[in-house]
């Protein structure tokens, strides 16, 4: 079981960003994907997330309206599409892997992050001002 993000780097303020998350070893229809990110010094919050099983997503406030996933099963891969990017969106972004369906999910809340089973490795997004 694998997952390996891909996308980071180096943007102005306003910019956009594609980060990807490639799962190997399961099915996006078992699991759900979340997106994490940790700012040096700061604790690591979670984002975004994504279940095929329920057909829902979830959208932390800090990224509602300028973020979106989606996933793409023949691929077996979930992206996050990130604009109007800030320089506080600086961290680096980690996906995770959730099996089944929890009480978060069906709650239409992003589970916390001890409840993922997998994790990658983490891609960098620096935004500059």
């Amino acid at each position: 079981v694998q997952l390996v993000e891909s996308g980071g780097g180096l943007v102005q303020a306003g910019g956009s960003l594609r980060l990807s998350c490639a799962a190997s070893g399961f099915t996006l229809d078992d699991y759900a994907i979340g997106w994490f990110r940790q700012a040096p010094g700061k604790e690591r919050e979670g984002i975004s997330c994504i279940s095929n099983s329920l057909g829902n997503t979830y959208y932390a406030d800090s990224v509602k309206g300028r973020f979106t996933i989606s996933s793409d099963n023949a691929k077996n891969t979930v992206y996050l599409q990130m604009n109007s990017l800030k320089p506080e969106d600086t961290a680096v972004y980690s996906c995770a892997a959730v099996p089944g369906i929890t009480t978060a999910l069906a709650e239409g809340r992003m589970p916390p992050a001890y409840e993922y089973d997998y994790w990658g490795q983490g891609t960098q997004v620096t935004v500059s001002s």
